[in-house]
């Protein structure tokens, strides 16, 4: 795995989408059909908001509402959390435990242009995800800035002093150059 690497290469580029207007019931057939857990709720292309399995079965199933009686718009996430493409999947990664979030929005000129999940950054870098996740459960963010063991993302060589430098795990030889 290379130590930079840029959300554009890992997120999934034809995110399935539904309008605010739509209905739980539809929502839950297209998450279905396209095996997807969540559906990015745009407008003109916009993003607007998130709804995913957990709002379908919090919002709607557990409250025993009838499925085609509820509009996303009433049940989604919004404003959605959002990263560039050219940001980098550490950044993405950093943004979805401080957010406590699996997933986040492309945007491109306001546009939606991709999603990158959790399950994206895992596929290619599974220790991120451990790290940041278990990090993040613990309180512990400010460790990572203190020096903890592991490979240097930039040089792979193993350090008993990683510290978070230009949004990369590094050891003392590779920070801040």
């Amino acid at each position: 795995m290379r130590a930079r690497v840029p959300v554009f290469e890992v997120m999934s580029q034809n995110p399935v989408t539904i309008a605010a207007q739509a209905t739980a019931s539809e929502a839950a057939g297209i998450m279905r059909d396209k095996e997807v857990g969540s559906l990015m709720v745009v407008a003109d292309g916009k993003p607007t908001g998130i709804v995913t399995e957990r709002d379908l079965v919090t919002k709607v199933a557990a409250l025993n509402k009838r499925a085609g009686d509820v509009p996303i718009e009433s049940i989604m996430t919004s404003p959605v959390v959002a990263v560039h493409p050219d940001s980098e999947v550490v950044e993405a990664a950093k943004l979805m435990s401080s957010r406590k979030i699996r997933r986040l929005a492309v945007i491109r000129e306001g546009q939606l242009v991709g999603v990158i999940t959790e399950n994206d950054i895992l596929r290619i870098w599974p220790q991120l995800v451990e790290v940041t996740r278990e990090y993040a459960r613990a309180g512990l963010e400010s460790e990572l800035r203190r020096g903890i063991e592991g490979h240097c993302d930039a040089c792979g060589v193993y350090s008993t002093n990683l510290v978070w430098d230009r949004n990369l795990l590094a050891c003392p030889e590779c920070r801040g150059g």
